[in-house]
């Protein structure tokens, strides 16, 4: 992206296929023209010449091609592929438009180009100094030795030519050994001479002469400060040309001024800013200095009699995590960042108003819209409550340290009378939202780990509030569905929903399961608890689920009612507004849709974020619907959307809903800002209290110390609930428990009796030591293995005998039941002898009819015989 502040202009190429060059009017953002060059991939660098007329484009892999565009008639003035896989960092254009400098981290190259025949230019490279500041002779480089001036030992060759190397080889050899670090450029601002002053990575400050390209190495001339006022200045992020010298800023804060006379410095302290400074660039009249830090912080510095530094933008640590609206919604929002810093910001121009940080890694963010309170739920599973009263001065007035699981999503009902807080374990935890009730935690209810959306419907006219949550199931493409109910009287009678360890009895806040057959992504719950309008994960579309009139128990698997497309590309979100009439739709695609929440029919669309930044993390619509503030979730951008035409039925709803709900929480309001107010009084005096306390009391530090690690130890509300629960239950049991010790002892006592009489007996009457265990469990697990064994020795048995039959039957069909001929045999009684016969298989046909052919043979044998004889 390049700017240019006297055309009023901005420049940015897209990313695709051979990109072009688009150039838009500042702030209107209306297009002026657009610019089609050779590059393949991507342009990397762009800057804008100081009269703004004039653009220069580079382009690393595969071109390498430098170019000037005279951007008001598309006229490309230098085009140069010179130079190939030179990584360039830097890259600006003179004032007097003579010349271009790259600038890489070993070399600087001036391009110096031609207006009246703009296809031709060179190319001039600088010689840079040695990284300690000394000129490097060229002849020590290309001669083996210095030169001598007598010719007795003949000529003198340079190493090239020792080597036998010719051409553009000989020009570009430089012996290894012979090689010397060189100075690395970061850094480089313009003269209006069209000089170069070039900061350094060593430290080192150098001017280059825009004509002879001669390098000076200006030196420091300035006393060293005292050690306690030493700051690190060796490395310089910027600079910019003022009068008389330049400006630079280090990586401490701080921009310095250094004042040039002839080849030396002066180093003079301008002024101090809270970040890095990342960006230094003058006013076109040079009266204002425009300072960046490397967070993002924007400062203005005005010169003058009293020079002011104003601070234009704050910025924040990394991408917003949450945002929301502060109660009634019209005029502040408020935003958190990963590190746990919460924001207010005017809502009319999204100026800051002012900060508080926690200190913690934070993950969700909620404000109350029955009182001036806000929730932030961080990863170390505490929901820290926060006081907006005074927009201008927020604080921390409660923290609710909940379990050891990380805080995933803190939600408010309609009528902000209680906050559910639901953790990676699968705990919901009710918190009452009212700062007079101390937040006083109710309880809470286990569902499936991984909590993907909490809903809640809450309407005037009802006296419970429904909840439902969205959750995975594990190892299936499915998701679970739990919906229960909160009375509004729940804090009266908290006790006796609850048991001791704090867990609401599902009989008390009618809990019902269902069960999708696809996995969502996000889930709520229509205000008229009939219908269920879900995001699926895995296909595009949008679908919604009629609940069953009737009462059921178990699961219920719920078919889908009705399915749209969603026109959105990968995971997305689900969110009802105020009024619970427009369904708001956003995904990683960056696209906001709003659908009518009876037909789910589109009517308003925008696209706020690029997909290539993840799109959309998340959206909140203000309570009259006329402000959705769009955050997204890897560009770092907030965006505020307003309606075009508000009016209508569509504002009728909306404004009238909004009149109702406010009407009825004024009240509490007004009690609950008196009741913050009083603890913001009584804090204040606490305060002043100690101060003058602390001022008389002296604590010996050794008394601190004994103070074990153990009972500093912070527990959660679970762990303490737990804890109350065994003492409670010891003490109702104590009475019980003596008498079960007297008996142990007295039965310890008859089984050691036993023992010893055991080791009295004989061997066979012994018994072994484990008989005589009280262990049941242990006799049960001995038991239970001696039958096993027996079951796996008679199994083995059991096999082998069915092995041996099955061999019988074997033989017996074999030697037996196959003989046509059975075997027998005739003893005798009184002789030693045994007459048997030849047993015999039935025979086939085809032995049949071998036998009948060989009888035959043997009658014609016989009648031949006898003819003969």
């Amino acid at each position: 992206v390049a700017t240019n502040i006297p055309c009023e202009v901005v420049a940015f190429s897209d990313r695709r296929l051979k990109p072009l060059i688009y150039i838009y009017n500042f702030p209107g953002m209306t297009r002026r023209t657009k610019l089609k060059g050779n590059i393949l991939l991507d342009y990397t660098l762009l800057t804008f010449s100081h009269c703004g007329t004039y653009l220069a484009s580079y382009s690393t892999l595969p071109e390498y091609e430098l170019a000037l565009w005279f951007w008001v008639s598309q006229v490309l003035l230098l085009c140069s592929l010179q130079q190939p896989r030179l990584s360039v960092s830097m890259l600006s254009l003179s004032m007097s438009l003579e010349a271009q400098k790259t600038l890489s981290p070993s070399l600087v190259v001036k391009w110096v180009m031609s207006l009246s025949d703009p296809g031709q230019g060179r190319q001039r490279s600088v010689k840079l100094p040695a990284e300690d500041g000394s000129i490097v002779d060229e002849t020590d480089i290309i001669f083996t030795h210095s030169l001598l001036k007598d010719p007795i030992y003949g000529p003198v060759l340079p190493l090239s030519a020792i080597a036998g190397l010719v051409g553009e080889e000989a020009e570009l050899q430089d012996p290894k050994d012979d090689l010397c670090p060189l100075l690395h450029p970061t850094m480089h601002c313009w003269t209006p001479s069209s000089d170069l002053y070039v900061g350094c990575e060593e430290g080192h400050l150098l001017m280059i002469n825009g004509d002879t390209l001669k390098v000076t190495v200006l030196n420091k001339t300035e006393e060293p400060p005292p050690l306690e006022d030493r700051r690190n200045i060796i490395t310089p992020i910027t600079l910019a040309y003022q009068k008389e010298g330049v400006l630079a800023s280090g990586i401490d804060g701080f921009v310095y001024s250094f004042l040039i006379k002839d080849s030396s410095y002066k180093v003079q302290d301008f002024t101090e800013v809270e970040e890095p400074v990342e960006h230094l660039t003058f006013s076109p009249n040079y009266k204002m200095l425009l300072i960046q830090t490397e967070k993002g912080s924007t400062y203005i510095y005005t010169f003058g009699e009293e020079p002011t530094l104003d601070k234009i933008l704050a910025s924040c640590d990394g991408n917003f995590q949450a945002i929301d609206f502060i109660t009634p919604g019209n005029s502040h929002f408020m935003t958190l960042t990963g590190s746990g810093d919460v924001g207010i910001w005017l809502l009319d121009d999204g100026s800051p108003v002012s900060r508080i940080s926690l200190n913690t890694l934070s993950t969700v963010l909620a404000c109350c819209p029955s009182s001036p309170s806000a929730a932030v739920g961080t990863v170390g599973g505490s929901v820290h409550f926060l006081d907006v009263a005074d927009v201008n001065s927020p604080r921390e007035v409660h923290k609710a340290f909940l379990s050891k699981a990380s805080v995933q999503d803190v939600i408010y009902d309609q009528r902000g009378m209680y906050l559910l807080a639901g953790t990676s374990e699968g705990y919901i935890f009710v918190i009452n939202a009212k700062p007079s009730s101390s937040f006083q935690i109710l309880g809470y209810t286990e569902v499936g780990k991984g909590v993907l959306q909490i809903s809640t419907v809450s309407l005037l006219e009802t006296d419970i509030v429904e909840v439902m949550v969205l959750t995975p199931l594990p190892k299936t493409d499915r998701s679970r569905l739990e919906i229960f109910t909160l009375p509004l009287i729940l804090p009266q009678v908290a006790a006796a929903f609850a048991d001791e360890r704090g867990k609401l009895r599902d009989e008390f806040i009618h809990r019902y399961l269902y069960e999708i057959e696809h996995a969502l992504s996000s889930a709520v719950l229509d205000f008229q608890s009939q219908r269920i309008f879900g995001f699926c994960s895995h296909v595009p579309y949008i679908c919604s689920y009629l609940l069953p009139k009737k009462e059921h128990t178990g699961i219920c698997i719920l078919k889908p009612f009705q399915k749209v497309q969603s026109k959105h590309y990968g995971y997305g979100k689900l969110y009802l507004s105020s009024h619970g009439l427009w369904l708001l739709t956003a995904a990683k695609g960056g696209i906001l849709y709003i659908r009518d929440a009876y037909t789910l029919e589109m009517f308003a669309r925008c696209r706020s974020h690029s997909y290539q930044a993840q799109g959309i993390r998340s959206l909140k619509a203000s309570m009259d619907g006329q402000d959705i503030l769009v955050n997204g979730r890897n560009d770092g951008t907030l965006v505020c959307l307003k309606w075009k035409r508000f009016g209508g039925v569509l504002a009728t709803e909306s404004l009238d809903h909004c009149l109702k709900l406010l009407t009825s929480l004024n009240t509490t309001m007004n009690e609950e800002s008196a009741y913050i107010r009083g603890m913001r009084r009584d804090s204040l005096d606490l305060g002043s209290d100690n101060e003058k306390t602390g001022q008389k009391a002296n604590i010996d530090s050794s008394q601190e110390e004994l103070v074990s690690a153990q009972d500093m130890k912070e527990i959660s509300w679970m762990e303490a609930k737990g804890q109350e629960a065994i003492k409670k239950e010891v003490n109702q049991f104590s009475k019980k428990r003596r008498e079960i010790k007297k008996g142990i002892k007295a039965l310890a006592k008859t089984v050691q009796s036993m023992m010893e009489e055991n080791e009295t007996v004989g061997h066979i009457a012994k018994l072994e030591q484990q008989e005589l265990s009280l262990d049941l469990e242990e006799l049960q697990r001995l038991h239970d293995e001696s039958e096993e064994e027996v079951a796996k020795i008679r199994k083995d048995a059991e096999m082998d005998n069915l092995a041996k039959r099955y061999l019988a039957e074997l033989i017996k069909e074999e030697c037996w039941n196959s003989m046509a001929v059975k075997g027998r045999a005739l003893k005798c009684f009184h002789i030693p002898y045994t007459v048997e016969n030849f047993p015999m298989k039935e025979r086939t046909a085809e032995e049949m009819k071998e036998l009948e052919k060989v009888l035959q043979q043997k009658k014609i044998e016989t009648e031949c015989l006898k003819i003969l004889f």
